[in-house]
């Protein structure tokens, strides 16, 4: 019975899910906007939210879970000097998730996940 067991295993060991988050975490907050299959991309708000939700708090303590979550002194300093205060006001839903089609060698669905109130010039991976 896999009762509250919430998440999708996609296809991946619990190490392999991790580090695979950790990553696609540290890319969206560095460039704000990145392209990624529609299961990982829905998997990631529940990884990047809390996680800009610690960051409106400015505490050496938050800093710290948040290193601990990214393992990125970059990711961590974005987090908590640009995307915490931009978001001081908004609560939650600081992702926003757009379907992109089909990728071309396994037609498999493709979503581009962005920061909802980034700046335009910012690119995609």
């Amino acid at each position: 019975m896999r009762h509250r067991n919430s998440g999708v295993k996609l296809g991946r060991t619990s190490s392999h899910r991790k580090a695979m988050f950790q990553n696609l975490t540290n890319s969206l907050i560095e460039h704000e906007l990145i392209k990624t299959t529609v299961p990982k991309a829905k998997e990631l708000r529940r990884v990047a939210e809390p996680l800009i939700t610690l960051a409106k708090n400015d505490t050496v303590a938050n800093r710290r879970l948040a290193f601990a979550r990214t393992r990125s002194a970059a990711t961590v300093g974005k987090l908590f000097t640009v995307l915490g205060p931009r978001y001081k006001e908004r609560n939650g839903g600081y992702l926003r998730v757009l379907k992109a089609g089909f990728r071309a060698g396994d037609a498999a669905p493709m979503a581009y996940v962005e920061l909802v109130d980034r700046e335009v010039n910012a690119s995609a991976e």
